[in-house]
């Protein structure tokens, strides 16, 4: 049982490791935490709860009628449903109006209901997570409290120990990066007996101020009880951030920051109401309409010449001809959004797929840039060893097996006498490459900050299976997963790393050996220096070795001469591969006394610290001997090649937002052909002035055709100075990188694209750290039709049954067919995945154009002017019938017009037009009162209407054929 519980533990302190950084309330302070005394307090925290809903219980009903009525849209037809309360406006029941407006809204009440409780229920889940607390006694208290109730210098247990205190973890949800971070723990408090003595000393935590910063933090611990007091200096490394998961390690964290003061808040942006452009625009074409309407309601009532109590009138005309905007356009707009969200989520060709908005699915047919993570996105994230370069011989994945039958020798086989000058010419040049293949093994497998860790049953214990070195135990932990992928390859090839801590590594041979060497002095990879080196002792025979990796830039200049460096590393890297340039430099003791004695005496400088320690080090980096090139790969996700080249040829630009390297994102953006093979790239300096930012932007702008990369920090120099100039170079690119980015760096990112070109964006990832972004774009992903305007301009007077004629022509008579126009498709799929060129005409959005509006109305005012006077014209003797005659008249005009408009038949759309039809006749059985059905089944009607449903429409279709003859549409030589 107590096994289970502590699993429970170990799911929900995932994120509770998260939570160690936030209070205040109000304005961001620094404070002071007293370690396992909440009551010390000095000023009110926030609440410690997640709460992700738009509205509460008092608010969403007011909420959500606010969204639907602030458009013009919704608010013309309450308005039309409000005046039938004025008796001298009333022109029918009330239920006229009401009933089809009723209908809209509980639709969207009910979807907006549903979407809130879903995410009430999952922040119910995360905010009721256990945790456990650290008592006086030292105990493992497991707490059913929620969230909210953790409060600053509450003791917090993190999942499993080392033996010396560190931890790894994951920070992916927050910043995209799945590299394993190493964090220490605070010196002092190591060499307490026990976890209890934590709450026994006098000790606290001063901290700065709540930021939006994850990757610095300033901050001391004092311990008071001491003689003397103890200080120490705190800093990202003693950090554990919320949304960041324990990968390795027990942690006892005191919590710092609550609620919203924490950094995963802070970098999170609230959700904004979506709306699609497609509702704009109908929205603005209403209001065209309703102008349109007032000028008509004001002719009719100046041919009567203002008389009487012409306001009034003005206001009837208005009611009567308010069908101008037919109801039924809202409700067909919201059932066919429905139907593309079914149609998304049961593609056979996207399975698994969730729509999570059913508002806004036809944005998808208008993007003009997708903005996209890289890790878990584009990437799988699993890097996998490619290539071993040794300058005269090369190794890939199919030749691997000599590599590792020449580390297998160098291992199993006893040392020749022999020189080298008397072996037959063959031996020296097998022997040769066996050594250097051997050296470059060993190198890989020492120079890197890989830790194994042995692991049985899910449960860290290291105690036996480490002293063993279980092969099926083992896993390896790293900053980052180049370093692990290496150490994997390594493994593979005979030479398998088994142990390590801070002062020491072991090395298993393939005749099962352990190699034991000693950590002298590490320096760790920084984004500077674009380098990592190690100085090694080997305890077998005392050698003193310096190995080094880095990128090739600065590698150059530090190796021997050679001429083949510079062409294989731009080989491999067109090839989409990372590579990386090892060396090493063997030492004498008394160069590495001397090398050590500078180092301390730079380390303990006051002023520029860095500066000399660099200068020291780069001492050492001269003259080394080049071992090999490794090319690793990181594996992209399935089709992500083929996917982004669819996008690039249907004129849509993909950018990268990632929190990784600069290197790791530019090597991706080439291996997934983000980034085409004729351009070239402009990496963006690291800029910190504005000059320099001026200085680097001019360098860009004289660049043509070329994909733009820059870091986070880069980016932010230029916005702050150079906003419109950036974005109006960057808009230019075909391609755009952005690494070391964070969340609310991704999010300004989509804004700024969408102010400064008005184009729409969708925004894709896989992580909390895009949570931001996904929610500022016109379309999120995360990774787990036709419109026919057609009025007819002819009103009488309404009584009831024609109240009922108008509001089945809007739902009952036409509804069907106009909504089935949603299965048409001006295209077969397989075409237009064929053509993805075709998809930029949906970015001009000819569809609903005013030119397309305009042209609807004018075959409005025609249609309905033929009906008009063709029925005066046939029906002169007939008139009192001018009702059914009419009416039967715009019914098939318009059964016709869809048909006419249909590009791609399917069953449904005949099922459709002949129930219409169907309902209109079986409808006219029950209205026999009010029209004379005998005198609508004679011939001479069905005749007569017959040549005026033809005569409204016939000239119509002559036009779109002669149109389709002579300016085809660009989809219509595919499609023949």
């Amino acid at each position: 049982m107590r096994r289970k519980k502590y699993n429970r533990l170990l799911d929900c302190s995932l994120n509770d490791c998260c939570m160690l950084r936030c209070c205040g309330m109000g304005d961001f302070r620094p404070r002071t935490v007293w370690l396992g005394h909440p009551e010390k307090r000095e000023q009110r925290y926030p609440r410690n709860v997640i709460n992700n809903q738009k509205y509460n219980f008092f608010t969403f009903l007011p909420g959500v009628l606010f969204n639907q009525f602030k458009y013009f849209f919704n608010l013309y037809f309450l308005l039309l449903a409000c005046s039938q309360f004025v008796n001298e406006l009333r022109l029918g029941a009330l239920y006229t109006y009401w009933v089809p407006l009723g209908f809209v809204l509980i639709i969207t009440i009910v979807r907006e209901a549903v979407e809130e409780i879903r995410c009430f229920l999952r922040d119910k889940e995360v905010n009721s997570q256990i945790y456990s607390k650290l008592s006086t006694r030292g105990e493992l208290l497991f707490s059913l409290e929620d969230y909210n109730q953790r409060v600053p210098a509450d003791m917090i247990f993190l999942r499993t120990s080392e033996r010396n205190g560190s931890c790894f973890l994951r920070t992916d949800q927050l910043d995209g990066e799945t590299d394993w971070k190493l964090r220490l723990p605070v010196a002092c408090t190591q060499r307490l007996p026990t976890a209890a003595d934590l709450l026994q000393i006098r000790s606290y935590v001063y901290a700065e101020e709540p930021n939006i910063d994850i990757h610095n933090f300033i901050g001391t611990f004092t311990r008071e009880d001491g003689d003397p007091p103890v200080n120490e200096s705190l800093s990202i490394e003693n950090t554990l951030w919320a949304s960041t998961v324990i990968a390795s390690g027990t942690v006892i964290g005191v919590v710092i920051y609550t609620g919203k003061e924490l950094r995963s808040v802070m970098n999170t942006s609230n959700p904004r109401h979506k709306i699609g452009l497609f509702d704009l625009e109908v929205n603005c074409l209403t209001k065209i309409l309703f102008g349109a309407l007032v000028v008509v309601s004001l002719v009719m009532v100046a041919l009567q010449h203002f008389a009487g109590r012409w306001y009034l009138q003005i206001f009837r005309f208005l009611l009567l001809f308010s069908n101008i905007v037919p109801i039924s356009l809202r409700v067909n707009l919201d059932m066919g959004k429905m139907v593309f969200s079914w149609m998304i989520k049961k593609d056979s060709k996207i399975p698994g797929t969730v729509v999570r908005a059913s508002t806004i699915p036809e944005q998808l047919g208008r993007i003009s840039y997708l903005l996209t993570d890289k890790t878990g996105t584009l990437t799988q994230n699993e890097m996998v060893f490619r290539r071993l370069h040794l300058g005269t011989v090369a190794y890939g994945m199919d030749s691997m097996d000599e590599v590792q039958s020449h580390v297998f020798s160098a291992y199993t086989q006893p040392p020749h006498d022999v020189p080298a000058s008397r072996a037959p010419a063959t031996t020296k040049v097998r022997k040769t490459i066996s050594s250097r293949v051997h050296e470059a093994v060993k190198a890989i497998a020492l120079v890197h900050n890989v830790t194994p860790v042995y692991e049985a049953n899910g449960v860290t214990d290291q105690a036996e299976a480490e002293q063993h070195y279980e092969d099926t135990c083992r896993v390896y932990q790293a900053s980052s997963p180049d370093e692990v992928s290496l150490v994997q390859w390594t493994e593979s090839v005979g030479l398998t790393l088994v142990g390590r801590d801070q002062s020491s590594m072991q090395l298993r041979t393939p005749s099962g050996q352990i190699l034991n060497f000693t950590i002298l002095q590490i320096f760790p990879f920084t984004y500077e220096s674009k380098r990592m080196g190690i100085i090694v002792r080997d305890e077998s025979t005392g050698e003193i070795t310096f190995y080094m990796k880095g990128a090739d830039v600065v590698m150059s200049g530090i190796v021997q001469y050679n001429d083949w460096l510079e062409e294989e590393c731009g080989n491999m890297a067109r090839e989409g591969l990372r590579v990386l340039v090892v060396a090493k430099k063997s030492l004498t003791e008394e160069q590495y006394q001397d090398f050590e004695a500078r180092y301390v005496q730079a380390k303990l400088s006051v002023h520029d610290r860095s500066l000399k320690v660099a200068t020291v080090i780069e001492s050492l980096e001269m003259e080394m001997e080049l071992l090999c090139l490794t090319g690793v790969e990181d594996q992209l996700q399935a089709d992500v090649r083929p996917t982004l080249e669819i996008l690039r040829n249907a004129g849509i630009k993909v950018w990268m937002l990632t929190g990784d390297k600069l290197e790791t994102a530019t090597c991706t953006a080439k291996n997934a052909h983000l980034v085409t093979r004729n351009q070239d790239i402009h990496v963006f300096r690291p800029v910190t002035t504005r000059s320099e930012a001026h200085l680097e932007l001019n360098a860009f702008r004289r660049k043509h055709d070329c994909a733009l990369v820059i870091s986070g920090d880069s980016l932010e120099v230029c916005l702050k100075f150079y906003e419109y100039e950036f974005m109006e170079l960057a808009c230019q690119c075909p391609a755009v990188v952005c690494c070391r980015c964070a969340p609310t760096q991704k999010a300004q990112i989509v804004r700024l694209l969408q102010e400064r070109t008005g184009k729409l964006t969708c925004a894709v990832g896989d992580g909390g750290n895009d949570v931001s972004m996904i929610q500022e774009a016109d379309c999120g992903v995360g990774v787990e039709g036709k419109a026919v305007f057609s009025s007819v301009f002819y009103f009488a007077s309404v009584p009831l049954y024609q109240g009922f004629l108008i509001i089945g022509y809007s739902t009952i008579y036409t509804m069907f067919p106009v909504f089935s126009l949603v299965l048409d498709k001006d295209v077969k799929s397989e075409v237009a995945m064929l053509y993805p060129e075709l998809y930029k005409d949906l970015l001009k959005g000819r569809p609903l154009s005013f030119k397309t509006f305009l042209i609807w109305v004018l075959i409005s005012i025609y249609q309905g002017s033929i009906i008009m006077y063709g029925a005066l014209l046939l029906f002169e003797s007939e008139f009192v019938h001018i009702v059914a005659i009419s009416f039967t008249s715009l019914i098939l005009t318009e059964l016709l017009m869809v048909a006419l408009t249909i590009q791609t038949w399917h069953w449904l759309m005949i099922v459709a037009e002949l129930l219409s039809l169907a309902c209109y006749i079986a409808s006219l059985v029950f209205l026999h009162e009010f029209i004379d059905v005998y005198f609508i089944a004679t011939l001479s009607f069905i005749w007569k209407v017959t040549v005026i449903t033809l005569v409204s429409c016939l000239p119509l279709y002559i036009l779109k054929y002669l149109r389709r003859r002579f300016s085809p549409p660009s989809y219509s030589k595919l499609t023949s």
